[in-house]
């Protein structure tokens, strides 16, 4: 089918159910950021690939909002689908629930799947119709016309053993318990995968670059249920769970379990989709609250620690040795944006306990470094020659923790606008890197000091600064954040973030400089705690296009001290030609 005749089936189906309005976003069950193949409902309707959106299909009107990672990628797929793109997240955008009611008329019925809207989204959405005398209903309309949606599978659940997850699932159960006993809650519904995974240290795969599996936990005073394909578990995950005393019902029996609890005080976060609450909230108490397991999975145990450390070295030395192949052989074999990700890929996975890719690695050259979240395409990638720059923002998932490292390097002669914003962001990288601050500090406290070098030359960049990560889990992770929006959760020690400012320039270059950094104590004094960063990836950053005047003495000593740790944890896994490159490149600036 192609769009137009997808929409004319959808509208067909609206018609028959009296819907005037129908939202498609892009979101599975379990509300995760990257979907399962049978959940990309937006993507099939519309034909846009992006990893952001949402559509809105009436009977003679479509839309699509996106925001500024995608306007030119989304006019280009849009083109004769008779689907418009509106920008969104930009001065003057058009709001898509003014857009439906200015374009219905009072006691329209409006439709989503509640299956994939959250709750906090559909209370937004269900108040701001009401207001106008629009209603909103439950309406699965895609599953009467996607016909062929691609099945889970029977991707194997498999053990995180104690060894790599440093706590063991009696604990985790435990401590969860302990705060449903606090707020008085009975019984608490975990949907959101990774921490499933993490509470019940089981790992999978039905999501891409995610080691996660589609499952919901229920957790009551004196038993745990987990819902999941039960013959995705292997051996050693049905032995786990017996062991652990969590019973394991079929995934799809979920629903009409949860219809059968009565009288409970039910925890659930406002992520939750919003057919849990259609299930549970009629007869019973519901306390909407964050997920208790998420703020315990952002703080990573000692064990955890220990296997970043030692994914950091590995990582550090297969980027090292893909730096060397792409310096050495651009301009002498042809290549491209995909075929270099390719061979990034291959250089991981010559590392021992390598799993896969942590996210589609964003290998951006030239003016498509300025696209934030590109994705070279398999076919006509953009060929990479011996000039201008290339962006290479990529990560892997190893057995013992998860890697994500972007660094901006000059294939060939670069202008000096590159080489001073080039700069700017290394001085914004480290002065984060360097930052000292007291206990209770929120992330989004610290994110201007990133941005301070940039501001101060009228500059900025639109992303998150830092983003929590996963330990063999998912790359991004919560509830920790460093970014503009206001974030309650404060900056706390044993919590990994990423250190990624950046600066672009539209059509000409990208530039961003990432490692992964531990939150850990720094000083106790009258004042109060204080807490300091410590950098775990362990790759150089290019010197040859720093203007060393900009530096401070202190931003040249941390960079030449961050050099001089390079060297001594990955010389010893780099051999010949590598190694002496690798060498030079760590020399003191």
């Amino acid at each position: 089918m192609t769009v137009k005749e997808k929409l004319a089936a959808l509208r067909a189906v609206m018609k028959k159910n009296h819907i005037d309005a129908f939202i498609i976003y892009s979101a599975d069950p379990h509300m995760s950021e990257y979907l399962p193949q049978a959940w990309q409902e937006r993507r099939w309707i519309s034909g846009f690939t992006g990893s952001y959106g949402y559509v809105v299909v009436t009977q003679d009107k479509a839309g699509l909002w996106t925001d500024g990672r995608y306007f030119t990628q989304a006019q280009e797929q849009l083109q004769d689908t008779g689907i418009i793109m509106f920008k969104d997240k930009v001065i003057d955008a058009v709001n898509y629930v003014d857009w439906i009611i200015s374009i219905t008329s009072k006691n329209a019925r409006v439709a989503v799947n509640a299956l994939v809207t959250s709750h906090a989204n559909w209370v937004d959405l269900k108040t701001r119709l009401e207001k106008e005398k629009r209603q909103l209903v439950h309406m699965p309309l895609l599953d009467d016309i996607w016909k062929k949606r691609i099945s889970e599978g029977m991707n194997p659940v498999f053990v995180q053993p104690l060894e790599r997850a440093g706590q063991s699932v009696e604990s985790k159960l435990e401590n969860i318990r302990q705060k449903m006993k606090e707020k008085g809650a009975t019984a608490h519904i975990i949907s959101s995968l990774d921490d499933v995974a993490w509470t019940l240290n089981l790992r999978g795969s039905d999501v891409k670059c995610n080691p996660v599996f589609l499952s919901y936990l229920l957790i009551k005073e004196n038993s745990a249920k987990l819902f999941v394909k039960t013959k995705k578990l292997d051996v050693q995950a049905a032995y786990l769970m017996q062991d652990s005393n969590v019973q394991t019902e079929d995934y799809d029996s979920f629903f009409e379990h949860i219809k059968q609890l009565k009288n409970e005080k039910i925890w659930l976060s406002e992520n939750a989709n919003q057919a849990i609450f259609n299930a549970v909230e009629e007869d019973n108490e519901i306390y909407l609250a964050p997920v208790p397991g998420n703020l315990m999975k952002a703080i990573k145990n000692s064990t955890e620690l220990e296997g970043f450390k030692k994914v950091m070295v590995k990582d550090g030395a297969a980027m090292v040795n893909f730096l060397y192949w792409l310096t050495h052989r651009v301009g002498k074999e042809k290549m491209n944006e995909f075929s270099i990700g390719e061979k990034l890929l291959s250089f991981r996975k010559q590392q021992e306990n390598f799993v896969g890719i942590s996210f589609e690695s964003i290998v951006g050259y030239k003016g498509n470094g300025a696209i934030i979240h590109y994705s070279a395409p398999e076919k006509n990638s953009a060929e990479v020659k011996k000039e201008g720059s290339i962006l290479v923002d990529s990560g892997g998932q190893y057995l013992e923790g998860t890697t994500d490292i972007t660094r901006t390097l000059p294939l060939g002669e670069v202008s000096e606008e590159f080489k001073k914003d080039y700069t700017t962001v290394l001085k914004a990288h480290i002065n984060l890197s360097m930052a000292k601050f007291p206990k209770g500090t929120r992330g989004d406290q610290l994110d201007a000091l990133a941005r301070l070098p940039l501001w101060e030359q009228g500059k900025d960049f639109n992303h998150g600064t830092g983003h929590g990560i996963g330990s063999f889990l998912n790359v991004h992770e919560g509830p920790q954040s460093i970014r503009k929006d206001y974030n309650p959760i404060s900056l706390q020690p044993g919590m990994v973030l990423s250190n990624e400012p950046g600066y672009y320039i539209v059509g000409k270059y990208g530039i961003r400089h990432e490692n992964l950094l531990l939150v850990k104590e720094y000083m106790e004094t009258e004042w109060n705690d204080f807490y300091e960063f410590e950098n775990l990836t362990w790759c150089p950053f290019f010197t040859a296009p720093i203007i060393k005047s900009m530096l401070t003495p202190e931003e040249i000593k941390w960079l030449n001290d961050y050099h001089k740790t390079c060297e001594q944890k990955l010389a010893h896994l780099l051999e010949g030609k590598v190694k002496d490159w690798f060498l030079e490149l760590v020399k003191p600036i």
